[in-house]
């Protein structure tokens, strides 16, 4: 029996860093279920990330995260649990991934990489700006609480979506 026989797989990081592309990856090889955070989010409330920040605000979009995430964590059978980029923002958030019996995985990213992925994202209104400054800022903001939620961090530079799932089943097994 591995590690993650029987326990959520959660993928946490910065946006642009594959949690999404990963998750199916393992999804598929783990023959589990692909819950995304996201896709959870927009098929709830029927609005796209984008319109839901733009309308109702940073803090009402956060709210939808925290109840998104306990309802994944909460999911009976094992799944695969693509986590929004932001979820370790909030002390609830990151309490409840210490609580859960999940194996939590970082998919770290470099900054310029990361650039480079999500420069052309449509559902992404935090980069709307200036990208590369305000991923520099959230990555110094956040690193300590990707650090804190952490059981295994897996580096995702210069790795395809392939080898970085594979190093994610080897840290969860």
């Amino acid at each position: 029996m591995t590690a993650c026989e029987g326990k959520h797989i959660v993928l946490v990081g910065m946006m642009g860093a594959g949690k999404s592309s990963v998750g199916r990856v393992l999804a598929r090889k783990l023959h589990r279920p692909l819950l995304d955070s996201d896709e959870l989010i927009e098929e709830r409330t029927g609005r796209t990330v984008r319109e839901i920040w733009s309308s109702d605000g940073e803090a009402a979009f956060r709210a939808i995260e925290t109840e998104t995430l306990l309802a994944m964590l909460g999911a009976g059978e094992p799944a695969v649990l693509a986590a929004a980029g932001g979820v370790v923002l909030a002390e609830a958030n990151r309490s409840a991934l210490a609580e859960s019996d999940a194996h939590v995985v970082w998919l770290l990213a470099h900054v310029d990489l990361l650039v480079t992925r999500v420069t052309n994202g449509v559902h992404r209104p935090l980069l709307d700006d200036d990208p590369e400054r305000m991923l520099r800022q959230m990555y110094t903001d956040r690193e300590a609480l990707y650090t804190e939620v952490a059981d295994a961090v897996v580096s995702v530079d210069h790795r395809s979506i392939n080898e970085v799932a594979q190093a994610v089943l080897r840290c969860a097994g």
